[in-house]
């Protein structure tokens, strides 16, 4: 799926399983463009002045378009106790190389306010839930 990244071409036609021809064979962690969701949870995530927040818990793949929709982030607590989950659309987080980890573009007061639950509750497994989330970071998408 094309992204705004540079240098970027069409290594096969959409919707094959072709390999890549010019690559190194089977990643099992990570390439130059791509991570596996292993590594990518529990890397740090910083604001915009790259003061530490937290980190990504997990992250919420669309199961049909396999796109990855929200980053749950967590923040708080102290081995486990008072933790909570923020889960934040997965375009707000850029990946810092020189900070090892992801800046979040959003204002620290729209975070505060926005939906968490804590770490032994499961809020997308109601239905409505990410059309919550979407109505709240103003990115709700069209339902068919």
């Amino acid at each position: 799926m094309p992204t705004d990244l540079p240098n970027e071409r069409a290594l096969r036609e959409p919707g094959t399983m072709e390999l890549d021809p010019s690559g190194d064979g089977l990643a099992l962690d990570e390439t130059r463009r791509l991570i596996a969701s292993n590594k990518v949870e529990g890397t740090a995530v910083y604001d915009r002045k790259g003061e530490h927040l937290g980190s990504v818990y997990n992250f919420m793949v669309d199961k049909v378009t396999g796109q990855v929709a929200y980053a749950v982030l967590s923040f708080g607590g102290f081995l486990g106790f008072g933790e909570h989950h923020h889960p934040v659309p997965w375009k707000a987080l850029t990946y810092d190389v020189r900070l090892g980890g992801y800046v979040i573009d959003i204002d620290p007061g729209t975070l505060a306010e926005a939906p968490r639950h804590g770490p032994d509750e499961d809020p997308f497994a109601d239905p409505s839930y990410g059309g919550r989330l979407d109505d709240y970071y103003g990115g709700r998408a069209p339902t068919i």
